[in-house]
């Protein structure tokens, strides 16, 4: 059996002859279709059974994954948690640095900006706030028919569908 671009190469190959000899008999060009055709859709029906077969198999990672993820996000909270038990008790007791034979404990200050809340959002001058597009009103008013300077609407594509 040949290959999808071997079938893709034939199928085209015909075409061009037809373009080019109208003389070609039409049965003949007829049956080797049907055969072009028959032999596109058996191999197209074994890309999909490999196609679902690696969709499959990569739900199966993903599963994966998330059970994986879920496991390591609980070791985390696990260790943030056992830090936070060791801090606490470090200051309770007013023992803030000390060295043992494999590790040493301090509590530091934390580094970096200092940390700021805003606590007004609705007051905060325009001189401190950034402005983004809001992209849903420029695409409505590009699907209105209004021609915009700066945006363009593109092309959706297309996709292959399996069922």
């Amino acid at each position: 059996m040949s290959t999808l671009y071997e079938i893709t190469g034939d199928y085209l190959r015909l075409l061009e002859m037809l373009e080019e000899d109208e003389s070609i008999d039409e049965q003949a060009f007829k049956d080797t279709l049907e055969g072009i055709d028959g032999e596109f859709e058996i191999k197209a029906e074994g890309y999909a059974k490999v196609i679902k077969e690696l969709n499959a198999e990569a739900e199966k990672f993903k599963a994966e994954i998330e059970r994986m993820t879920a496991k390591m996000n609980a070791v985390a909270n696990n260790s943030a948690r056992l830090k936070q038990h060791l801090y606490n008790s470090m200051k309770a007791t007013g023992k803030t640095k000390f060295k043992t034979d494999l590790f040493s404990f301090g509590i530091r200050g934390n580094g970096g900006l200092q940390p700021m809340e805003i606590t007004d959002e609705q007051n905060i001058p325009k001189r401190y706030m950034k402005m983004i597009p809001d992209k849903d009103k420029i695409r409505k008013e590009l699907e209105a028919g209004r021609e915009l300077h700066f945006a363009v609407l593109k092309e959706r594509g297309e996709h292959l569908s399996i069922r």
